[in-house]
């Protein structure tokens, strides 16, 4: 069963009690927040997170976005900003990466961080595509052919 059924069958989870407590609002506003799609909570069946609720009714949150580029791919580099993100207080975490082994760095980083990790994956279908027709990533006008209008 996941989160948002139980919301709507009236169960309030034990994500949507730790929300509710971090919040200080009341369990039944996260269930109905959630059951009503106005209120997310990012877990994961693969690992234990940190739990935060977003979305209506509660407080602000902080991502912090790290990830590789086509000219600097250092795996501990990013490990250690995503500690410091968690140190410093963030939420969530988005890894961007646009350069080097992005199922490996995924990997590395999920394995050093409590936050829910997302990610873009047209990043990765973009730079795969490229490589395949031989284009550059990201696309210049000098890759493409194209004027720039700037």
């Amino acid at each position: 069963m996941s989160i948002v059924a139980d919301a709507k069958r009236g169960i309030v989870t034990e994500e949507m009690k730790i929300v509710a407590k971090q919040e200080g609002v009341t369990e039944d506003f996260v269930r109905r927040g959630v059951a009503g799609g106005h209120i997310v909570i990012p877990i994961s069946p693969y690992r234990k997170v940190k739990i935060c609720g977003i979305g209506d009714g509660l407080r602000t949150k902080v991502n912090a976005s790290i990830g590789t580029s086509t000219d600097i791919v250092d795996i501990p580099q990013e490990i250690e900003k995503a500690k410091q993100a968690e140190r410093a207080g963030a939420d969530t975490l988005m890894e961007l990466s646009t350069g080097g082994d992005f199922v490996e760095i995924r990997k590395q980083i999920i394995a050093n961080t409590t936050l829910s990790v997302g990610c873009v994956p047209l990043y990765q279908a973009f730079i795969e595509a490229a490589i395949k027709d031989g284009t550059s990533w990201p696309y210049t006008p000098a890759s493409t052919g194209r004027r720039s209008s700037a």
